[in-house]
Parts: structure tokens; C-alpha cells; sequence
């Protein structure tokens, strides 16, 4: 399996996305600064994610969500979310 994935920044509460094929493992990198796009940032909650049979379904669901569009859904998606004190 080949999982999208959306996590939130507890620091600056901004957001990232990504695909993997180990779910755990690449959030525990994210976690422990092991990721250079992501280091600065720690630490990350998991707030979505999706799974997929085929890598470039994956590939192609995260380029989506780095879009506009794809950050329009998130928010939809995620609605109750975001209105939730944290």
C-alpha cells in the first residue's frame, strides 16, 4: 500500500503533505527532524491520510492536495477539524 498523507505543524500549524509506503515510519522521521523540508517544524499530528494500491495513484492524489483545489477539499473534508479548540 502507498498512503497520502496530511500533517500539521504544532508549532506554526501550518500544513504538509506526502505519500510513503511506511505511514508510521515517515511520521516518526517528520517527528524526529529527519525529514529536511519538515526539520524546523516539529513536532507533526497525522490529521489525514488516504491509501492507495498503486504509487502513482498516490503520487498523483498528492500533487492534488498541494494544489489550491486540493487544499479546498482538505478543508471541506476537514471542516469539523478545524472548528474543534486545539
Amino acid at each position: 500500500m502507498f498512503y497520502v498523507y496530511v500533517i500539521r505543524s504544532v508549532k506554526d500549524k501550518r500544513l504538509y503533505s506526502g505519500y510513503t509506503a511506511d505511514l508510521k515510519e515517515r511520521i516518526k522521521m517528520h517527528n524526529n527532524g529527519r525529514v529536511e523540508s519538515t526539520k524546523r517544524r516539529v513536532p507533526f499530528k497525522l490529521i489525514y491520510y488516504e491509501a492507495y494500491l498503486k504509487q502513482q495513484d498516490a503520487t498523483s492524489r498528492e500533487k492534488f492536495f498541494k494544489t489550491q483545489w486540493g487544499r479546498n477539499y482538505l478543508k471541506r473534508v476537514l471542516k469539523n477539524y478545524w472548528n474543534k479548540a486545539d
